[in-house]
């Protein structure tokens, strides 16, 4: 038996409609589709990490677990891309200093800028640059 590491192969995302989801979080990242296994759609692995997304027949329970943090030169412009797409803007976060958005099927991920952001004890962003 070995003590090595075990490493993140792949995120999966559970979806009402993957291909839908897949091709929202494509557009946004620029990672096209490259495939497609039984209940998954794939995008493009980029730096080892594969992103999938899952049929799932059931409803999002809640808030999610886990989330994705992604970064942007311009948050206020991505808000606008992200919109545009068929994300929202969720509005109750904004306390605590993030940008936080959702995907066409509610799943939450912030959007940070590029650079330092610190945080105080309560969690709360503020960005230093």
């Amino acid at each position: 038996m070995t003590n090595t590491p075990l490493r993140i192969n792949a995120l999966i995302v559970d979806a009402a409609d993957p291909e839908s989801l897949a091709a929202f979080w494509s557009e946004l990242l620029g990672r096209p589709v490259v495939g497609r296994t039984g209940p998954y759609v794939w995008l493009r692995r980029e730096d080892g990490l594969g992103l999938g997304f899952q049929r799932a027949d059931s409803p999002k329970p809640g808030k999610n677990r886990m989330h994705f943090d992604v970064t942007a030169a311009d948050p206020a412009a991505e808000q606008r891309r992200v919109e545009a797409l068929g994300g929202r803007r969720l509005t109750e976060y904004d306390d605590g200093g993030f940008l936080v958005m959702a995907d066409p099927e509610g799943n939450e991920f912030c959007v940070l800028p590029d650079g330092p952001v610190e945080l105080d004890d309560d969690g709360r962003a503020h960005y230093l640059g």
